[in-house]
């Protein structure tokens, strides 16, 4: 599971390269051992030449020497890290590889990102690790993930059977905090179905009650006219 810290550092890369006309989804995985690109991004320029960048998210010391591959297959290819991060690895950056640096908000501030990126270090032009043909493909098929999930989104709790929702929450009924601290949402869902089911039986006493004094009143008047 993502930090708050990574997902930060990635909305602001993505708003980023949105900024700088290109095109970013994250995690592209590539064939042939090459890796997963934690954002991958493309413009096109008026010649229809492409331009490929690629960038590798890293909050601490331990991820920055992690043993997963870095995937810097680009025509540009960057670290994106916090400040104090940076100063602490900025000998081991390769001449060719650039640096991003992100700075958080301050907490409080009516914004729409959680900070900003500042080039600390620019990258190099490289040639491609891999063919155009393949990043664009896997570009494609990163892209096709987002929007499924968007679209899942979008439909929300309609696209699961009932029998799918009644075993999620089920399971969410094991998770009981006896000190009261963190809401029980099982317990607090079937006190809502019931208070639902009161008052929508005291909605129908009440339209039941109205359509009785109808048929009262209908009575006396008939009862009435043949008196």
């Amino acid at each position: 599971m993502k930090t708050k810290l990574t997902l930060a550092l990635e909305q602001t890369l993505y708003a980023y390269c949105s900024e700088k006309g290109y095109s970013a989804v994250e995690e592209v995985a590539l064939p042939d051992d090459l890796g997963i690109v934690d954002m991958l991004a493309l413009r096109t320029d008026e010649q229809q030449q492409q331009e490929w960048r690629c960038y590798e998210l890293k909050i601490s010391k331990a991820d920055f020497h992690s043993t997963a591959r870095l995937s810097f297959v680009g025509h540009y290819n960057y670290f994106v890290l916090t400040a104090p991060l940076y100063a602490q690895v900025a000998a081991e950056i390769p001449a060719h590889v650039g640096v991003l640096v992100f700075h958080p908000f301050k907490k409080g501030l009516e914004v729409a990102l959680p900070g900003y990126l500042t080039v600390a270090k620019a990258a190099r032009r490289q040639e491609l690790a891999t063919t155009a043909a393949t990043l664009t493909t896997h570009f494609m098929l990163a892209l096709a993930r987002e929007a499924d999930k968007f679209k899942r989104a979008n439909i929300g709790l309609a696209a699961y059977s009932t029998e799918r929702l009644y075993a999620e929450l089920r399971k969410r009924g094991h998770h009981y905090d006896p000190s009261g601290l963190t809401p029980n949402y099982y317990e607090q869902f079937i006190k809502d179905v019931r208070a639902d089911a009161v008052e929508q039986l005291k909605a129908e006493l009440v339209a039941t009650e109205a359509d009785y004094q109808q048929l009262l009143r209908r009575y006396h008047q008939v009862k009435a006219g043949n008196l």
